[in-house]
């Protein structure tokens, strides 16, 4: 494998470290969930009555 073509599977995926901030959100309701995987993406189900809602994600770790 050529020098090149090794840097960029090096840069490709390495996550950035951003810091921690806080938000502060008024609301009527929060759930708490684990984000699961599904195909090439991640998915989280919320309650039916929630549909037609605006939500706000915020991941925390």
């Amino acid at each position: 494998m050529a020098d090149k073509e090794k840097q960029e599977k090096n840069t490709e995926k390495q996550p950035e470290l951003q810091p921690k901030v806080k938000f502060e959100v008024y609301g009527e309701e929060m759930i708490e969930k684990e984000v699961k995987s599904s195909g090439n993406s991640g998915r989280i189900y919320l309650p039916p009555n929630w549909v037609g809602h605006t939500v706000k994600i915020i991941k925390v770790e």
